[in-house]
């Protein structure tokens, strides 16, 4: 019947239109390039006001997880007069479950006249028969509900979700040229107060019913219903170091395994005995009538077992009352031969289970290692697997276009071809880090780690080098294996005084994949493209290696005045501002990373009582999860002054992470995290890398994920280290203020701590008394940075 009443609209309405105008161009409403402002191209608000579980936006689209029934997404703008000025419909990318549906929501004001646009009327349609893929929705400004103003169309939502924790994307939004409906007066309409948060309440309870959507040649699926996922075994870190599923609850082994590694959509657990377990929590959820048990891919050698355990609770919300039932792989009918095949299990075989407040599943009595895939609750009685949503490419990763390499009349020198284990061709220091494993060979040396922050050093000078003469010159290195790493050229501190913090001042990393030729035996760098001071350069260092089963052979390394010929270099892609120090003079900055929230309202209290302000780095899934009280501790700090700057999404070494797709996916995860928290601010361009792993590819997507100029984003370092990580829990704590007093004296200004540890948050009003007594002024990283876009200082 709503379907009929849809096409009896449309056919009605077709009766009613006027010519397409001449002038009219399409009006895109929303790529998502400048969603870290927190608008849409337009300029105006669009969001989803925390209603939503996570949220991130990428290469022209926005992609979310719906909370609950409650979960929206608006977009707004000024007052549009679609009927004057030629607009016939709206366009836009949707995906969702197969089969799903979701409410469209079109939001009109009675005229365009400033009087009339603080009210809204909101007239719907239904989107249904979603194929799970990407889709072109085209909607004509015919058919809606309500009988709407086309002529004075204020704002447009999506909300009633057809499944909630599915992923889902909207993008490209667009008024689009066409024939368009003729304005009707109408009876003045039943009004809702217009505001940036908009309401999805509906007005009525009768939908239009959209379900043919064009550019589009698969077919709709019978029912809405898609697997739940309970893991996809995304972030080694989102799972090892915060403890989380992607349902966003707790998932662990509570430090029973051997080890955990999360790799390719799996995780590859290794008992360490009998004794070792492995849960992941759902957060007492009713599968009742939708979910009828739980299937994942494992992969075991032959005659392992183990057992699974299912428990629920008596009463949701409740600490205690649980109760659990137990199966063994072998009861479950489960056998192995090395093979990866889709296992599963109904809810009915856990006799007695209550799938109205299921808590958690619960692996035990492992026998030998086993590798799971993603698990998730399928649908029905008929066991099915969750299939990973398909992502677009990342975009803009530099892999053209190529300009033709100048030649320089600069004279060609050797630096290293790793004849002295000590020193190189210069007769400078060169050397590995410690925990780097170097092996020198004739002539080579040969590195191999599993850990990004290490890297291998060889100097220029022992004070500063004037590299200005090499300025058109290449870095010719010559390897073979594999060329996952970055090349810095690190630069010194204005006195080339190795003493005095910070040293070095900065760096500027390549990709040496991107610069690479020859079939990979040669790496070609224009001098030019190292964005840093020449006149004091120190040395090159081989850092944010990422490919840890791989190793990499140096046989040379020098400057050269010209490459061969028929090579193209790559443009220098932005790689943001590496700093370790305040600019402005006589300034210094308390830059504190995530802690225990219990701590967070003492560190407020003496933050406050000291009266500077300072900045938070914050992870973004903690703020997501409303146990932690993180988002409303934050808020109350960015109401207060203070600056909340980003730290990644789950916390891991950024630069180590495998591709681009894993960087970017904790970068856009952490701007929308960021977002949800604080809806109608700007997303800081400050980005602190978790543990200072720095690297060319994790400033590169930086830089393209903030949508900033190169000179606006910011990898923020420190000069001053309280060594909190290893201290705070020692039989020496008093260590932390030695480190603070040393850092200060040696003349560093930005400081790095995290308020987990009591110890820590215990020296902190001392670390401040010391900072004010050196004479210098404590503000916020972007007023020390002096960030034109940056608070005046008070």
């Amino acid at each position: 019947m709503l379907l009929d009443r849809c096409l009896a609209t449309v056919v009605f309405g077709l009766l009613a239109v006027s010519t397409v105008s001449a002038a009219c161009t399409d009006l895109l409403i929303d790529d998502f390039s400048k969603w870290v402002e927190g608008t849409n191209n337009l300029n105006w608000p669009n969001g989803d006001d925390g209603s939503m579980t996570s949220i991130a936006a990428a290469a022209g689209k926005v992609q979310f997880i719906p909370k609950d029934g409650g979960s929206y997404f608006y977009e707004s703008f000024s007052c549009q007069q679609a009927v004057t000025l030629g607009y016939g419909g709206i366009q836009f990318t949707l995906q969702g479950p197969a089969g799903g549906s979701v409410a469209f929501e079109l939001q009109t004001s009675a005229s365009c006249n400033a009087s009339d646009t603080g009210n809204y009327t909101s007239s719907y349609n239904v989107i249904s028969g979603l194929t799970g893929s990407q889709q072109t929705i085209d909607l004509p400004l015919l058919g809606f509900d309500n009988n709407p103003n086309y002529d004075a169309i204020v704002g447009l939502v999506w909300s009633e979700f057809s499944q909630t924790n599915a992923i889902w994307s909207i993008g490209n939004i667009k008024l689009t040229c066409g024939a368009v409906a003729v304005p009707t007066t109408t009876a003045a309409p039943t009004t809702q107060p217009s505001s940036t948060t908009r309401s999805v309440v509906p007005t009525s309870t009768t939908r239009s019913v959209i379900t043919t959507v064009t550019r589009s040649s698969a077919s709709p699926t019978a029912t809405a219903c898609s697997n739940l996922l309970i893991d996809d075994w995304e972030s080694q870190s989102r799972l090892t170091f915060l403890g989380y599923n992607a349902m966003n609850q707790a998932s662990s082994d509570d430090g029973t395994m051997s080890s955990i590694v999360v790799s390719n959509h799996r995780v590859l657990l290794t008992p360490k005995n009998q004794e070792s377990y492995f849960y992941s929590q759902f957060g007492c959820l009713n599968t009742n009538d939708k979910y009828g048990g739980i299937s994942f891919r494992i992969r075991a050698a032959r005659g392992t077992t183990f057992a699974v355990q299912m428990s629920y609770f008596a009463t949701c919300g409740s600490s205690t009352g649980r109760k659990t039932i137990s199966m063994t792989s072998t009861q479950l009918k489960w056998t192995f031969d090395g093979t990866e095949r889709l296992y599963y299990f109904p809810f009915s075989v856990f006799t007695g289970l209550d799938t109205t407040k299921l808590d958690m599943i619960y692996f035990s009595s492992f026998n030998a290692a086993v590798i799971f895939g993603p698990m998730s609750f399928y649908c029905g009685s008929t066991a099915s697997e969750y299939i990973l949503p398909s992502l677009p490419p990342p975009a803009n990763t530099g892999a053209s276009p190529t300009v033709p390499a100048p030649s320089s009349n600069a004279k060609p020198f050797v630096i290293d071809s790793f004849t002295n284990k000590d020193t190189n061709n210069l007769g400078q220091w060169h050397g590995g880090d410690d925990g780097m494993t170097v092996t020198f060979g004739k002539n080579s040396i040969t590195i191999r780690t599993n850990d990004s922050d290490l890297g291998w050093n060889t100097q220029l000078a022992s004070t500063c080098f004037d590299m200005t003469p090499y300025s058109t010159a290449y870095l010719h290195v010559a390897y073979t294996g594999s060329n996952k790493f970055s090349i810095a050229l690190q630069q010194h501190n204005a006195h080339c005084d190795d003493s005095i913090k910070p040293y070095p001042e900065t760096w500027d990393s390549l990709e040496a994949a991107r610069y690479s030729f020859n079939g990979g035996s040669d790496i070609y760098i224009p001098i030019s493209h190292f964005h840093i001071n020449l006149t004091r350069t120190i040395g090159f260092n081989l850092r944010g290696f990422f490919s840890p089963s791989e190793s990499t052979v140096i046989t040379k390394m020098e400057l050269i005045p010209s490459i061969p010929s028929g090579i193209s270099i790559p443009h220098k892609l932005p790689s943001g501002n590496l700093v370790f120090a305040c600019t402005r003079p006589n300034s210094f900055a308390f830059a504190i990373d995530d802690g225990d929230p219990k701590l967070a309202s003492r560190v407020m209290s003496i933050v406050e009582a000291a009266q500077i302000p300072v900045t938070f780095f914050t992870v973004g899934l903690p703020l997501l999860d409303p146990s932690t009280n993180l988002s409303k501790i934050y808020r109350d700090m960015a109401s207060k002054g203070h600056q909340i700057a980003l730290h990644s999404y789950t916390h891991p070494k950024m630069e180590g992470l495998p591709t681009i797709a894993d960087i970017d996916w904790e970068y856009q995860n952490d701007i929308g995290a960021v977002r949800q928290t604080f809806p109608s601010s700007k997303i800081s361009p400050y980005f602190r890398p978790p543990f200072g792993t720095e690297g060319a590819r994790m400033r590169q997507r930086l830089v393209e994920n903030l949508g900033r100029d190169d000179n606006k984003a910011y990898i923020v370092g420190w000069s001053v280290d309280v060594e909190d990580w290893l201290w705070a829990e020692s039989e020496t704590p008093e260590k932390q203020l030695e480190a603070f007093k040393r850092d200060l004296k040696a003349g560093g200004n930005l400081v790095v701590m995290h308020y987990l540890y009591e110890s820590t948050v215990g020296y902190l009003e001392e670390f401040i008394q010391l900072a004010k007594a050196s004479g210098k002024r404590l503000m916020r990283v972007d007023q020390c940075m002096e960030d034109p876009e940056a608070p005046p200082l008070t």
